[in-house]
Order: C-alpha cells, then sequence, then structure tokens
C-alpha cells in the first residue's frame, strides 16, 4: 500500500514548500438504532469509537421552502442526534457554518477558511468534539496546480475547490490520526480525477508515518467511476462497504431535495479510510420533516475504531 499511496506527481515543489445491505435487514437495524439513541442511527461513540459525519449543508440562497432558514432547524437535529466525533462540512457559507457552531453542543471547536480566503465564498469546514480530541496542526489546499495559492483554480473546472486537512490528538487514547474534507468540482471530470491523485499525494507522508488516515467529503461522483478508482486502488477502503454493520441501505447521498431516499440515485458523499481503521458502522441518514430534506445532500456516518 505505500508504494502506491507514496505518488506525489500532483503537488511537486508547491506542496513541500508549505508543507449492500439487505433492505428488511436494513431497516431493522434502523429502527434499532432510533429506539436506542433516541432518533440517532449511530450516536455519541462508547468508549475509543469515533463516530465521523460528513455533510454537505447546501449554501444559502435557495427560495423557500429550502430557505437556510427553513433548513437550519432539521440540521441542527441531525446533528444533536448523532453527535459526531468529526463533523466534515462542504459548502457552507460562514454566516451558514456560524450557525452551526451556535446550535452543536458547547464542546465543538472548528477550522474554517472559505475558498477564497478569510471568510469569503463557501468551504469546507470541520468541526469536532474538543473534550474528546485536540488538534495538532491543519492547513488548507485548493485543487489546483498551485495547491497553496488562495483562490486558485484549474484543470478544467469554473468554480474553486479546495480541501482541509486536520491532524487530531485522541485525549482519550493518545492516539493520533489525519482527516481531510474534501469538496470536489461538479462540472470537471479532470478535475475531479486529479483532485483524487492529490488526496493521495498529500496523505501518503501520513501513511508512511504509520498514521491512520480519514478522507471525506462530497466527491461529485459515484462509486465504480475513475475518480473513486483512483482512492480505492491507491488504498482506500469506502467505509460504507466496509462496514460490519450496515445500519441503513446504501442510499444515494444526492437527494436533490427529494425525501424519499433511493438506491438508484448518486452516492456522492463517502467516507473512505485506511485499511487499518475498523469501521463497525456506516449509515446513510436520510432524516426529513414535513416533506423537507435538510439540504439537497444526505450526510453520511461511520462508527471508526483507530489501529
Amino acid at each position: 500500500m505505500t508504494n502506491v499511496l507514496s505518488r506525489r506527481g500532483v503537488l511537486g515543489a508547491g506542496l513541500a514548500v508549505g508543507a449492500t445491505a439487505v433492505a428488511t435487514g436494513a431497516f431493522s437495524g434502523a429502527a434499532q438504532a432510533e429506539e436506542a439513541f433516541g432518533g440517532a442511527l449511530i450516536g455519541e461513540p462508547k468508549r475509543d469509537q469515533l463516530h465521523l459525519l460528513t455533510f454537505n449543508i447546501r449554501f444559502r440562497g435557495d427560495p423557500s421552502p429550502h430557505s437556510w432558514e427553513e433548513r437550519r432547524p432539521l440540521v441542527k437535529t441531525v446533528l444533536k442526534r448523532e453527535k459526531p466525533t468529526v463533523l466534515f462540512t462542504q459548502e457552507g457559507l460562514y454566516d451558514q457554518l456560524q450557525d452551526i457552531l451556535e446550535d452543536l453542543d458547547d464542546r465543538y471547536d472548528w477550522i474554517h477558511l472559505g475558498r477564497l480566503g478569510g471568510s469569503k465564498s463557501e468551504a469546507t469546514a470541520v468541526y469536532w468534539d474538543s473534550k474528546r480530541l485536540k488538534v495538532v496542526e491543519y492547513d488548507h489546499l485548493w485543487l489546483s496546480d498551485t495547491p497553496l495559492l488562495i483562490g486558485s483554480k484549474g484543470w478544467g473546472n469554473n468554480v474553486v475547490r479546495m480541501l482541509t486537512w486536520v491532524r487530531f490528538l485522541d485525549l482519550r487514547t493518545g492516539k493520533e490520526f489525519y482527516v481531510v474534507d474534501n469538496h470536489f468540482d461538479h462540472q470537471s471530470e479532470d478535475a475531479r480525477q486529479r483532485g483524487a491523485q492529490m488526496n493521495l499525494d498529500v496523505i501518503a507522508p501520513w501513511i508512511e508515518a504509520g498514521f491512520p488516515v480519514v478522507s471525506a467529503g462530497d466527491f461529485n461522483q459515484v462509486p465504480d467511476t475513475p475518480t473513486y478508482t483512483i482512492l480505492t486502488d491507491g488504498g482506500l477502503v469506502d467505509s460504507m462497504l466496509a462496514a460490519e454493520e450496515q445500519v441503513t441501505p446504501v442510499w444515494g447521498t444526492w437527494n436533490g431535495w427529494n425525501p424519499v431516499p433511493s438506491e438508484a440515485e448518486r452516492r456522492i458523499d463517502w467516507i473512505l479510510t485506511t485499511p487499518g481503521i475498523r469501521v463497525l458502522k456506516a449509515a446513510v441518514n436520510t432524516y426529513a420533516k414535513d416533506g423537507l430534506t435538510p439540504s439537497d445532500h444526505w450526510p453520511a456516518q461511520a462508527l471508526i475504531e483507530l489501529p
């Protein structure tokens, strides 16, 4: 695996400078989880477990009934129920991300940088349970040939795209691990594939140093495509497929505001891990209320244990 993950062709010197469940069984598992956790599919992790949740919250600006003001309480409900240890977000604007911080428990902290710098534009903001985890280091990179240049783009995408990575210390176990929060381009397949390769280039030194790694987010592509294959052939594991228990069916995560989940829709939000990480549970959270979904994406979740 190390040989595969050691490819660094995308970043080059620039980075160096800046350093399927059966439906009945799945529904049964979901019902049991809801009963056990008061509506949560996975809920607050126990013992040494870590709960990961990735959520494209959809930027502010849609008209009713999909306005942020109408959706915010639903997003809050999901997060309050699930209590993730690490929350990966995509597409949130600064004021929305502040709302999320306000709606989370006081124990959460966050890292944010808009993709145009400062509080400008959308972000790949990461939140975490600060009573459980401590940040050791972090950085933001742009999905381009100049990854350290704020607001840079390339590879055929018209929209600036970025990732955020964080190195965490688990205060309970003393173990350290890395996470990467991604938002790939929605138009350019070349950009998605090069973004996937960039992920492998970024995480290769961490793998070589023996750290567990999680790469999550909105990849704007479905499994069994070149973008996905680059990452899985590169050694990463799809937590939804590798989980010891699929709490839900393998729902598509892009719902297009349709409150009825479907396995035929696009599963474009993933939580990928290095093989040493044990994936205990995985789910796609299809919570909706009165026909309204929290976002045009369903969040993906995974309960893991570090090696």
